[in-house]
Formats: structure tokens, sequence, C-alpha cells
């Protein structure tokens, strides 16, 4: 294994890690609010139309995220996606609400990384195969 190779395994390994890791963490915390209470970051326009209460909103995208960082683990390349676009969605929300902006710009640039993992997934697999 040369050794861009091996660094390029190296910084999938830590995305891969770290897109899985953190959706599940920020998914569980949504039922606990333990990092923060989460419902704060709900835009107050798709509040209004919620059937249901801020906190199941949160607990249900909480079993989303979850999902989502167990996909990355399973498949990095379509996991990276998913999570690369959910981000990009919840700092569309924030941007919209114009609360939270140094949240949503955070976010997008998780979105770039979990994009990257995507990316650098599907290079991997077509090498792996040859």
């Amino acid at each position: 294994m040369t050794d861009s190779i091996k660094t390029t395994a190296q910084v999938q390994t830590i995305l891969k890690l770290s897109y899985g890791i953190i959706p599940i963490v920020a998914g569980a915390d949504k039922f606990t609010n333990i990092l923060t209470d989460w419902s704060h970051y709900l835009n107050p326009s798709i509040e209004g139309i919620l059937p249901f209460s801020a906190h199941v909103f949160m607990m249900i995208v909480g079993v989303i995220e979850i999902i989502a960082g167990v996909l990355v683990f399973l498949n990095p390349q379509k996991g990276g996606l998913l999570v690369s676009a959910w981000l990009v969605l919840i700092a569309l929300s924030l941007l919209a609400s114009g609360h939270y902006l140094d949240v949503a710009v955070r976010d997008l640039a998780m979105a770039i990384g979990a994009f990257s993992l995507a990316k650098l997934s599907g290079i991997n697999d077509i090498k792996s195969s040859v």
C-alpha cells in the first residue's frame, strides 16, 4: 500500500468515525436534552404547523440522525451523502429563521466534510475492487 493510499484510508476512517458518531450522539441527545434543548433550534415557522410538540418533532429527528450515523458505518458513501444533505437542510432552516446563524455556518462546513467522506469512499471502493 503506497503512502498516499494509506493516508487516504486514514482520512476516510477519521471522517467515518466523525460522521458516524456525531449524528448518533446528537440523535440520542434529542431524547434527553443533556447537550442542549434542541427544540430551540426549530424554525418557528415549522413549529407552528406541526401537529405535535417541538420535543416530539426533535425525537423524530433524533431517530433519523441515529439511522444516518449507523448508515455511515455500514455504507460511508451513501451515509456521507445522507448526513451531508441533512446538515444542509438544517442549515437552510436555521438561515431561514434568522437565528443561530453561527450554527448554520458550522453545519454547512460539516456538510462539506460529510460530502467529502462520501466522495472519498466512492474512490476507495473503486480502488479496492481493482
